[in-house]
């Protein structure tokens, strides 16, 4: 589509061709008139064909989740196009980075600075403050719902007991009652007796291993849903939410639906999270799937245990498939982000963030991803866009300033994170000729 896309989303999900051969962009003349009319055509390009390609950039960002036609190629747009794009979608910011970096990359100096000059009065779009609307929502009737098929709910846990507690609880208040709860406890030491006070349809699993995706894993190869929701030991849900992530389902004709979370009480779901659309990530907190999928797909990658990524693997594996996975802003959790036990536990929360001078940056699990599914060049991108910023902990990530400091630290600390980055490359070289730790699921 925009070639700029890949220096500011190097790793995302779309840009990768699905195994049918298509993008998951539809075609303007494949668009129905009433989307069409609630996107706006923009035509401040050069080009027709960049315009066609923003309103379907526009389409998929807002919501839009019909079948039609869709790219299977994209042709190349002119230079000016790609920055008024980029300054329309993007934060200031990154137009000075891509120029940056395309020169400093030996692109023509003289060309890239002054089609980024021609683009300086672009705006940036506040389009996602209307996304798509979906009206018969509210009104819907699931007959999914009403069928009432068997929902097995997957929790791994690690000595959190006191907040798998309340996680249970909810559980229990649900509306919808045909549900299995599949615990698999690595706790030390593992307290039997605590499961004895809920009344749930309850099979719990002592995993000697701390190990999360192999708890997963075994939680599903058990299951007996025909559903599997999978859920997080720090999460608070609402007593409709396994409704929802079913409704979901339904009213899309849907494989998954992907809820939202926050973590604080009250605090507002952010803007592309808010609305139905094609979801670009799998939060594995908070996700409802047919249980075919793993059927397809495979189980969950052990190369990423103990380390990150592991759902956004997973999740890219279901969106290469063709699985029509929707973002769904009603099934939404509380995620308390506890500070100790789970992950945290295991010693990798942060991806890029490391506790010591020579550990690897970033966890290696991640490089691996890149590199297994988008080559080495994009992990590149990715490893410039994301590390400058890591050296800012992780409490600060959303504090501009301090980004910003992040940037000219790194550049001081260059050697020592050279290091590091290499360390962690060489990490996932071995992973990647290892090769994928992926079980079949029948």
């Amino acid at each position: 589509m925009f070639t700029f896309l890949k220096y500011v989303q190097p790793t995302h999900y779309f840009s990768r061709k699905r195994k049918d051969g298509t993008f998951i962009f539809p075609k303007k003349e494949a668009l129905p008139k009433e989307i069409i009319e609630q996107v706006l055509t923009d035509n401040r390009y050069s080009s027709t064909m960049a315009t066609n390609y923003d309103i379907s950039w526009q389409a998929v960002n807002m919501g839009y989740i019909g079948k039609g036609e869709n790219y299977a190629h994209f042709k190349k747009i002119p230079l000016e196009d790609e920055y008024v794009f980029l300054r329309t979608y993007f934060n200031p910011v990154w137009s000075i980075y891509v120029v940056l970096i395309r020169i400093l990359t030996f692109k023509n100096p003289f060309k890239e600075i002054s089609a980024w000059l021609g683009s300086r009065n672009v705006k940036r779009s506040t389009y996602l403050q209307n996304p798509i609307p979906c009206p018969d929502w509210p009104s819907y009737k699931s007959v999914l719902v009403e069928k009432a098929p068997l929902v097995s709910i997957i929790i791994p846990t690690l000595n959190r007991y006191r907040y798998l507690k309340d996680v249970l609880e909810d559980l229990e208040k649900q509306t919808y009652t045909n549900f299995e709860v599949i615990v698999v406890d690595q706790s030390e030491p593992f307290k039997k007796q605590f499961y004895d006070d809920f009344s749930l349809n309850l099979n719990v699993i002592y995993q000697e291993e701390k190990a999360l995706w192999l708890a997963r894993n075994t939680a599903v190869e058990i299951s007996k849903g025909s559903y599997i929701l999978l859920f997080d030991d720090d999460s608070r849900v609402g007593p409709d939410w396994i409704i929802d992530h079913l409704k979901c389902i339904d009213f899309f004709n849907a494989e998954i639906s992907s809820g939202v979370s926050i973590s604080t009480l009250g605090a507002e779901v952010p803007k592309n999270y808010s609305f139905f659309r094609i979801s670009d990530q799998i939060d594995t907190g908070n996700v409802l799937l047919k249980k075919e999928v793993f059927k397809t797909t495979g189980l969950f990658d052990r190369q990423f245990e103990k380390q990150r990524m592991g759902d956004g693997e997973f999740g890219l594996r279901c969106f290469l498939e063709g699985f029509r996975n929707i973002s769904n802003p009603f099934a939404e959790r509380l995620h308390l982000k506890v500070g100790s036990g789970g992950l945290r536990q295991m010693g990798s929360w942060d991806a890029f963030r490391t506790n010591k001078l020579f550990a690897p940056r970033p966890i290696p699990s991640v490089l691996y991803f890149y590199r297994r599914y988008f080559g080495n060049k994009r992990a590149m991108l990715a490893l410039l866009k994301s590390v400058p910023p890591s050296i800012i902990p992780y409490r600060f990530k959303r504090n501009k300033i301090l980004l910003l400091l992040g940037i000219f630290i790194s550049i001081v600390l260059l050697p020592f994170i050279a290091i590091q980055v290499w360390i962690s490359w060489r990490r996932a070289t071995k992973k990647i000729n290892q090769g994928p730790l992926i079980r079949a699921f029948n």
